[in-house]
């Protein structure tokens, strides 16, 4: 496919009075988009707080205290443009579950608010495609771009879990997923789905989805069916199992005081 072109959001302005409100989260219940803080240019955002500088720490991902909301916000925002689609993802890791999802993809939209609400993850897709010809490569596309604003909110991954471990049932069928946020980009896709298309949507592009996720984030993934047969209650199932393990990695070890979880001393996408 075509080379595609990272758009930098525009750089944003930070208000030194006291009084300024806490940047709202994305919803779709106000008839309005609200926009996250747009992200300057390159991947690492790192905001350090007057709190934060009195005390010497900051960096994104290493917060004064997990869950101080003087810390700073792990947002990740991209746009990614080819002559195939045009993409715009934000997400932000400490948000309240909030989707607004429109990728033109109508299951996809289903599962990125499963996502969301079992991740507690703000996630905001604008898609556009050629979905006119299938749904290939707004769905490879989506998913590459999420995996790149994921990469940016988890900065330096100071503190996190790291790892996460989830096993999701949805009626019959059941799912686990165990991930690692190590850097190296792997995908183990064990999913047995018993027919072509849920909807419209072709259900080979599950794995694909996941497997472009993983590529540009540095995520090693291993997604297990342990029981199914109904394609949709599978599918789901993967999708929630994948937002629960992923938020378990993301969260903060309160033992572990802002510090890498790696014996190496740092975690990176290469």
């Amino acid at each position: 496919m075509n080379t595609a072109r990272f758009v930098s959001p525009s750089p944003f302005r930070l208000s030194t009075a006291p009084d300024s409100p806490a940047p709202t989260s994305l919803g779709r219940s106000s008839g309005r988009v609200v926009a996250f803080p747009a992200r300057p240019h390159g991947f690492s955002l790192r905001l350090r707080s007057p709190a934060m500088a009195a005390s010497g720490v900051g960096g994104n991902g290493s917060p004064t205290a997990p869950g101080n909301s003087a810390g700073p916000s792990r947002i990740g925002e991209v746009k990614r443009v080819t002559k195939e689609t045009n993409v715009h993802v934000k997400i932000n890791l400490d948000g309240t579950g909030v989707a607004d999802c429109s990728t033109g993809i109508p299951f996809l939209d289903h599962m990125l608010d499963q996502l969301a609400s079992h991740g507690l993850f703000d996630v905001y897709v604008k898609a556009t495609g050629d979905t006119h010809i299938d749904d290939h490569h707004s769905n490879e596309d989506i998913a590459l771009a999420i995996g790149t604003a994921l990469l940016q909110a988890l900065g330096d991954r100071k503190g996190i879990n790291r790892f996460g471990h989830f096993t999701a049932p949805l009626d019959e069928a059941a799912v686990e997923v165990i991930l690692d946020l190590s850097g190296r980009p792997h995908l183990s896709c064990g999913l047995d789905i018993p027919t072509a298309r849920v909807g419209s949507y072709d259900t080979q592009l599950v794995e694909h989805f996941f497997q472009s996720l993983v590529n540009t984030s540095g995520m090693t993934l291993h997604i297990r069916q342990l029981a199914g047969k109904n394609l949709h209650h599978i599918i789901e199932a993967s999708f929630k199992a994948f937002a629960r393990a992923l938020r378990q990695a993301t969260e903060y070890d309160l033992r572990r005081r802002g510090t890498v979880p790696s014996s190496k001393g740092v975690l990176s996408r290469s």
